[in-house]
């Protein structure tokens, strides 16, 4: 019989990796350490393999194919971010049987052998996996690109993991790896919901998982935690718990949280408490319209293709016009090569012209540090490579 040993959830912010001057660097090495308390989970649990769901922004799927779920099934997760990459064995058995069982019990599974992961995937194999040799299972999770499912939709594929796995004879990790609130490329980005985060801690903390999973992806938009919806998974998987906090801090941007589930409900539990949502009619993340696709498509290829990125420099107009921009949309494009930031910290403000014509906020979020980055190697007088790795502030 198989068996769920572990239920972990970690925050994965890059600037774990770039370090940039405006972090506390006390904020990032309590995450950091925090994560390999997880780690140490993994030693004493001693699973077969470990499960990872986590979210894309952008890096992996957009505009081609946008999965709501998605199990990456090939022989390595292949894995890059900021000049480095990460390689661990797939357990190709269990996400193979994974896919077919989700699928027989109507769960319309995507799945790819050779999807390359970012940086949702990469802080966890680099501080919580390390060099332990334990074979994984990378599945996405759409947490960026509406229609996103409900807490509850992603509650019932980890339960109906945690039936695969009951019939299959591996010890299973699980983890989650995302939130809390923060509002990448958007104008709302250095005022997270804290409040939020500090209710939800509380709620999970005393056993009161519905106070979670009963919410709408509408309802974590407003909050900025849209990217918890892997905790859910986690969750349904994991039954009733109650979760230890293993470390919070509030940056400037993002609620960074680390925790672990425990089985059974908590003794002596408070009582639940609800969170007073405002329920506005606005969306931070919506659905990239199609008038904006060339947009987007323009922004999306620059983080990818450094002749472009040269080419944009050189000419933005005449790159406008070959992607066929309307002269909003190129004079949004204009505003954001004005750099305004760019011996600062505050890239969420460069994006913004772009996103107030359609842009989707985190994939012109990402490509602006991308340009940012290159733009700032090129000033410095060494010769620097213009594959520059994709440096994205959460």
């Amino acid at each position: 019989m198989g068996k769920i040993v572990a239920a972990m959830a970690t925050m994965h912010a890059p600037q774990l990796f770039t370090r940039p001057p405006e972090e506390d660097p006390k904020q990032l090495d309590a995450g950091i350490a925090a994560m390999r308390k997880l780690g140490q989970v993994l030693d004493e649990t001693k699973p077969d393999a470990l499960v990872i769901f986590a979210s894309d922004h952008m890096e992996t799927f957009f505009l081609q194919s946008v999965p709501t779920f998605a199990v990456i099934a090939g022989e390595r997760a292949k894995t890059a971010f900021a000049g480095r990459t990460w390689n661990p064995a797939i357990h190709q058995k269990l996400a193979e049987d994974l896919l077919e069982g989700l699928v027989r019990r109507d769960f319309d599974m995507t799945y790819s052998q050779d999807a390359v992961l970012g940086h949702s995937f990469a802080a966890p194999f680099e501080w919580i996996l390390g060099t332990r040799d334990i074979p994984v299972v990378p599945i996405f999770v759409n947490t960026y690109l509406p229609p996103l499912p409900r807490p509850q939709r992603c509650a019932a594929l980890g339960r109906a993991i945690a039936e695969i796995v009951a019939a299959k004879p591996e010890r299973v990790a699980l983890l989650a790896s995302g939130g809390m609130s923060h509002y990448p490329g958007t104008a709302k980005y250095y005022e997270p919901a804290f409040d939020f985060d500090r209710w939800c801690i509380r709620e999970l903390e005393n056993s009161h998982t519905g106070s979670f999973l009963n919410l709408t992806p509408e309802q974590l938009d407003e909050v900025g935690n849209t990217e918890m919806l892997p905790w859910a998974i986690v969750l349904g998987a994991a039954g009733a718990q109650h979760m230890e906090l293993l470390s919070y801090q509030e940056t400037s941007h993002h609620g960074h949280a680390v925790a672990r589930f425990h089985p059974g409900e908590k003794r002596n539990a408070e009582p639940s408490q609800p969170y007073e949502f405002q329920s506005h009619p606005f969306h931070y993340y919506d659905h990239p319209p199609i008038a904006a696709y060339r947009l987007n498509k323009l922004l999306y290829e620059s983080r990818h293709k450094p002749a472009l990125r040269q080419q944009m420099f050189r000419d933005l107009d005449a790159v406008s016009m070959e992607y066929g921009l309307g002269m909003a949309e190129a004079s949004a494009m204009r505003a954001v090569f004005e750099f305004k930031h760019l011996d600062g910290d505050r890239p969420a403000l460069d994006a913004e012209p772009a996103v107030k014509v359609g842009a989707h906020p985190v994939g012109a979020l990402m490509a602006v540090h991308v340009l940012q980055q290159e733009k700032r190697a090129m000033r410095k007088p060494a010769v620097v490579s213009h594959d520059v790795a994709l440096s994205v502030t959460h």
